[in-house]
């Protein structure tokens, strides 16, 4: 049986290798809550070596440290789940692996981990393009597997809506 919304996710990976590959651009993932998820999505494509580079699972909080680079006291100061740890994680993937287009998620998938200030479902996003990083907050409805699905469709389908408007 198919994934739900796995189509959401197939259409913007398409959408995604025609917009990076005739600019020669290469992604990276930063992924916390997903664990994953988008990267997979992905290289689920055929010929997606053309311009998918790697990614970048950092679950912990000192994976996110040691491999992008996200300073430690940031993660004490503002917690993993917050605007400028997923900033710092999406300029430290596009940074380590030396690409282009990079995009980044920490959140809280559930059932626990979450608080009043951060509910479940919270979930922050950054994305990285040449001389462009960005942030936003989302918070989505649903059990783990909601939340990771829509987390993965919104990532992707961001980055596919930025590249569309670039000049």
């Amino acid at each position: 049986m198919s994934e739900p919304h796995a189509d959401h996710a197939d259409h913007a990976v398409h959408s995604l290798a025609d917009l990076l590959r005739p600019l020669g651009w290469h992604l990276a993932t930063a992924e916390s809550c997903t664990g994953g998820m988008i990267a997979a999505a992905c290289t689920d494509l055929a010929g997606s070596s053309d311009w998918f580079d790697r990614g970048f699972v950092t679950y912990s909080n000192e994976a996110k440290s040691e491999m992008l680079g996200v300073d430690s006291a940031l993660i004490t100061q503002d917690g993993a789940v917050s605007e400028s740890v997923a900033r710092a994680m999406a300029a430290g993937a596009q940074r380590e692996a030396g690409v282009e287009a990079a995009v980044a998620v920490t959140g809280i998938a559930g059932p626990g981990g979450g608080s009043e200030a951060k509910p479940v479902g919270t979930v922050w996003f950054a994305w990285a393009l040449p001389g462009w990083v960005w942030a936003e907050c989302r918070h989505f409805e649903g059990d783990r597997a909601a939340v990771r699905t829509q987390t993965r469709d919104h990532a992707l389908a961001v980055l596919v809506s930025a590249l569309q408007a670039m000049p």
